[in-house]
């Protein structure tokens, strides 16, 4: 946020946390510019309510400031790896937060490490960004500029928002894969992931920000806008209108929600089967197993009650901790299910194990036929441009069919939402996505080493 009075940008950005806490668990911070533009940051690993109560109530009022929750696809799990990024330089004093992979972040590692003697204090992606502004400031002086020129040499996927003592900057990269919206509050510029966030805050949603477009607004209101001259490839992640995003949000001027009714539809539509009930797995399965519901004709029920003081298992760490959080987030709901056949309705299998501690519990709490529905096609290939997709020799796709599949969870029949069914949804808002962790086509060629940097992540960061 930034705002042209003093006013509570910190606990502005807080709250907004809150709604975007679905997009990362691990940790959080803030960062603010005091009256005499010293820069303050506060993060903690940890979700968002437990980390900023004593930082808020003794932040004075700021007119910047700039939040980030943590959902890590590199670098381990710590502090320091923790967003704001913060620099502090005799060109530029910044924090930035970074939402995306960047997939020469190897190579620009290696080449201000071993060339330029660079010292790194993360081992995340996100601090090469910082790095890089530096050296264009110096050679250019303008921070709009510079960004600009940051943008032209970084690759891979990146929606940023980076806060200086006068300026709020917002970037998205060219393919446009990360979602970024803006909005206004009070006479003051907001930007965010998602649209959810303005909601929370009472903010109104403006637009959202355009693949390749820099938005810079200073403490006066006054905007600036630049754009990349190669524009040519697009790819907003699939995954988002799938499984990441809030229902609520709208993105690229596609409402989440409807989206996934959408995807419901289209899966009766495919391959209809009789049964009592249509019941959708919390939460991200719910909106397509109502789109189900409506089009088939079938009953729409719960099948799980929801420990609602859980978190989201698939932005987890670790396998481990994944299934952890299944088996303690939903329960069987057994007057609602004993004796009927069920539709159930998910958004992914990736590699089945969830799927499978799903469907057992509910044959022991008497369901007569489970036909499982999933609203997106099979997982076969990893993503680069930051959701935690496996490696593709770990995803069950891989390894066997359909019906195989099938078998091994335990369901009595099992369909995936076809390619075209999914893009077709994206067509009608004139929404391209990125498919690339279903067909192995990217919007953008990977390098090699790119490739490597992901399929070898530090920590247990794999699907």
């Amino acid at each position: 946020m930034i705002a042209p009075q003093p006013t509570q940008a910190a606990g502005y950005a807080a709250s907004a946390l809150l709604a975007l806490q679905h997009r990362g668990q691990e940790g959080a911070g803030i960062a603010t510019f005091y009256a005499d533009d010293t820069l303050v940051c506060h993060k903690n690993v940890g979700l968002v309510n437990d980390i900023f109560g004593d930082f808020l109530r003794h932040v004075p009022a700021t007119q910047v400031a700039v939040g980030h929750v943590r959902y890590s696809t590199t670098g381990n799990n710590t502090v320091e790896n923790t967003q704001p990024i913060e620099t502090v330089h005799s060109r530029l004093t910044c924090a930035l937060a970074h939402n995306g992979n960047i997939t020469n972040a190897a190579k620009l590692r290696g080449e201000m490490v071993n060339r330029e003697g660079k010292v790194f204090h993360t081992t995340n992606d996100s601090e090469i960004i910082n790095m890089l502004l530096i050296e264009q400031m110096i050679r250019c002086r303008e921070i709009e500029k510079a960004v600009l020129n940051v943008m032209n040499i970084l690759e891979g996927a990146f929606s940023l928002v980076i806060a200086t003592p006068d300026k709020l900057i917002a970037a998205r990269d060219k393919c446009g894969f990360r979602p970024l919206c803006m909005g206004k509050l009070n006479g003051g510029t907001v930007f965010a992931s998602e649209s959810c966030a303005f909601d929370c805050i009472g903010a109104e949603f403006v637009r959202d920000i355009l693949p390749g477009e820099l938005v810079s607004i200073d403490r006066e209101g006054n905007v600036r806008t630049m754009r990349q001259k190669d524009l040519s490839c697009r790819g907003l992640c699939v995954f988002e209108m799938i499984y990441i995003a809030r229902s609520d949000s709208y993105i690229d001027g596609m409402s989440v929600y409807e989206a996934r009714l959408q995807m419901g539809r289209a899966l009766y539509r495919q391959k209809p089967v009789k049964a009592d009930i249509v019941c959708g797995v919390p939460d991200s399965g719910l909106d397509a197993a109502l789109g189900y519901s409506l089009e088939s004709g079938i009953p729409y029920a719960p099948a799980f009650v929801k420990n609602r003081y859980m978190g989201r298992s698939f932005i987890q760490p670790s396998q481990k901790s994944r299934e952890r959080v299944v088996n303690a987030k939903l329960n069987p709901l057994r007057a609602q299910i004993e004796g009927k056949s069920i539709v159930l309705v998910d958004d992914s299998i990736v590699r089945g194990t969830t799927s499978e501690r799903m469907i057992k519990p509910l044959r022991q709490m008497g369901a007569k036929e489970i036909h499982l529905r999933i609203s997106s096609p099979p997982f076969k290939h990893p993503c680069y441009f930051g959701t935690d997709i496996d490696s593709a020799e770990n995803l069950i796709a891989n390894h066997m069919t359909v019906d195989e599949i099938c078998r091994k969870i335990g369901a009595d029949s099992l369909e995936y939402l076809d390619l075209s069914n999914l893009a077709a949804i994206g067509k009608e808002k004139g929404v391209k996505f990125c498919n690339g962790c279903f067909t192995g086509e990217y919007p953008i060629s990977v390098s090699e080493s790119g490739k490597h940097m992901f399929d070898e992540r530090e920590g247990e960061e794999t699907v």
